[in-house]
């Protein structure tokens, strides 16, 4: 499910980037606003990164080999940071290197009622690929807030995609914003103070997701509720005394590695053993569907005993 809702997501933000950026090159060239050209190199850089999502995904897919026997499921975790890197540098990077040259070498707006035309379009079509974002993350979303699903979701595209279409919602509106306090004033300094805006607001976004995707790529751990109920389920058995410690880590956004030393009954027979370890594997996989490579090792209880 996952998988799929973040496929719908990606090829909405794609089609509707696509459409968008060819819009604004050409608002550029019939106005020469700075706010647009920004935007539409924004625009590019977004229909981009949505290619480079699909790939991703693509690739994940492959078979483990002997070379990684855990298969390729962090593939979507590097392009993903891959993504958070180009949004910095094709669209943070530039919009600000744009506003700076317009501020310094300030030019008139020709036709800015195209421009106006265009980005109110391209508002309605973001929303609409923002929407879709929104109603394809909210069943892994859950009762946690937006932001909290930014920094813990495990997949990737969906925190992806919904940052980068509300990071085109506020931009097209600041370059709406640039071009008609231009236009009321006569002064085109404010096209530039929008392009630098914009450069600010993709910087912003693109630390984040830098951050968060870095995080997913070197290894992250099953979240507390996660682990409380893998941890659970391991000693919800009579055989079980104790869980003597586990480790966890995500090889991909749907593929959780467990990894434990439990505490068995003294004098088990290994018969026993065995099939009170099957037993514990098939009841943490009930509750966490994700953990589908668990290892477990059988070892007795040395605790002290206090007097």
């Amino acid at each position: 499910m996952a998988a799929s809702g973040g496929t719908r997501a990606i090829v909405a933000a794609l089609l509707a980037n696509a459409g968008i950026a060819v819009a604004k090159f050409i608002g550029y060239l019939v106005t020469g606003s700075s706010s647009m050209l920004a935007e539409a190199v924004h625009s590019v850089a977004d229909t981009s990164n949505q290619g480079l999502l699909l790939l991703g995904g693509r690739r994940a897919k492959r078979a483990a080999t002997s070379e990684h026997p855990f298969g390729y499921g962090r593939d979507r975790y590097f392009y993903s940071f891959v993504v958070a890197l180009l949004l910095f540098t094709l669209g943070s990077v530039f919009a600000i290197y744009e506003g700076i040259h317009k501020l310094e070498h300030p030019e008139p707006l020709s036709s800015p009622v195209v421009a106006v035309i265009i980005l109110v379009v391209a508002i309605a079509l973001e929303g609409a690929s923002f929407r879709t974002a929104i109603h394809e993350s909210r069943p892994l979303k859950g009762a946690g807030s937006w932001w909290q699903f930014i920094r813990q979701s495990k997949v990737p595209e969906l925190p992806v995609v919904l940052l980068e279409d509300f990071g085109a919602l506020i931009g097209l509106v600041l370059a709406l914003g640039g071009i008609g306090l231009t236009v009321l004033t006569g002064n085109p300094v404010w096209d530039a103070i929008g392009t630098l805006c914009i450069g600010t607001l993709l910087g912003i976004i693109a630390i984040i997701l830098i951050v968060e995707m870095k995080s997913l790529l070197i290894g992250e751990g099953a979240t507390a509720p996660v682990l409380a109920r893998i941890i659970g389920e391991l000693e919800g058995d009579s055989a079980v005394q104790r869980v003597i410690h586990i480790k966890t880590q995500y090889l991909g956004p749907e593929e959780l590695l467990v990894a434990a030393k439990i505490a068995l009954t003294p004098e088990m027979e290994v018969a026993e053993v065995a099939r009170s370890i099957d037993a514990a594997e098939q009841r943490v996989r009930a509750v966490v569907p994700d953990a589908r490579i668990i290892y477990l090792e059988p070892d007795l209880d040395r605790t002290p005993v206090r007097s």
